[in-house]
């Protein structure tokens, strides 16, 4: 059945609270302008760095304010979740932090790095399991031991608490600049667009929130061009941080709503990004972090002389 009176939005008190939860636990990552970007652009281009949070992306945000809001009842039988990574990161170090303990399921060709991340952040709270192809393999592997051994789930994306702590980002974004007319966001499962774009359109509505998507996984785009949240029949899992065949109910319903744009960039330029950042700015990041940069070519025109943001 579906659900029509209760539409979930998150609330400013919501998302302040996340924040205030989060002290300690995550950083508030700096908002650097970048020079070379700026230059470029002829614009003010400034890169939110969530890759250096402890565990490397924003997913701690979400994955601390998820679990560590679980009931006794809901941790006494474990916790369990799936993740291509970053999400995986987030939810080891919430479970060592929080002593509760997880199982994870990653699909089996995680990088390695990846998965001696997990183990290295989760200690002995975590059991890693590797199962399947993609995310999606992991997800119902998850859902399905979720079920069997009566374990609460924590979602990546398609949950209340995790899009709050997400959101935090968008929090920390409005506090270091301001005016900004344009916030470029990375895009798998939709918890972080969904997050940062509620806080704009509260705070600052007159910031158009372009969301960016890999070509070979455009499950935001699809989804929004038929106003139905649709599956993807096949995907391509280069971007392993943004690669999903569905995006969630909960973020779809608030991205058609909040978000000015949806855009998709080549897995090529993709590379090309990351190896620029690395070899001219010093900056390692995956692929799924080199995603909002890539969609600025594509607004060259409208951004000059502005204030823009990239997660």
């Amino acid at each position: 059945m579906e659900e029509t009176k209760t539409i979930y939005r998150p609330t400013l008190k919501a998302i302040e609270a996340a924040a205030e939860k989060l002290k300690g636990i995550a950083s508030v990552t700096p908002l650097i302008k970048n020079a070379r970007y700026s230059k470029h652009f002829g614009a003010n281009i400034y890169f939110k760095r969530e890759d250096l949070q402890v565990v490397r992306s924003y997913k701690i945000r979400g994955a601390y304010n998820k679990i560590s809001s679980l009931s006794p009842s809901q941790i006494e039988n474990e916790i369990v979740c799936a993740s291509a990574g970053n999400h995986a990161q987030g939810v080891a170090i919430s479970c060592k932090l929080l002593k509760i303990k997880g199982t994870i399921f990653m699909p089996s060709p995680t990088p390695n790095q990846k998965i001696e991340q997990v183990k290295m952040f989760g200690e002995d709270f975590v059991e890693v399991v590797l199962v399947g192809d993609t995310f999606d393999d992991a997800y119902h592997a998850a859902m399905q031991q979720s079920e069997e051994l009566n374990k609460t789930f924590v979602h990546p994306f398609n949950d209340e608490k995790v899009i709050e702590g997400q959101a935090t980002v968008g929090l920390e974004i409005i506090d270091q600049a301001h005016p900004i007319h344009y916030v470029f966001v990375p895009v798998g499962g939709g918890g972080l667009a969904a997050g940062l774009s509620s806080v704009f359109k509260i705070l600052s509505p007159q910031t158009k929130i372009i969301s960016v998507e890999p070509k070979g996984a455009p499950a935001m785009l699809t989804s929004i061009r038929a106003n139905k949240n649709t599956e993807l029949k096949t995907i391509d899992s280069f971007v392993d941080g943004a690669a999903v065949k569905r995006v969630g109910d909960l973020s779809f319903a608030i991205c058609k709503e909040t978000l000015h744009r949806v855009v998709t960039v080549d897995e090529g330029k993709i590379c090309q990004t990351i190896l620029d950042l690395y070899n001219k700015d010093a900056i390692v990041v995956e692929p799924a972090g080199a995603l909002s940069l890539c969609a600025l070519e594509q607004f060259s025109e409208e951004i000059k002389g502005k204030n823009v943001v990239c997660v």
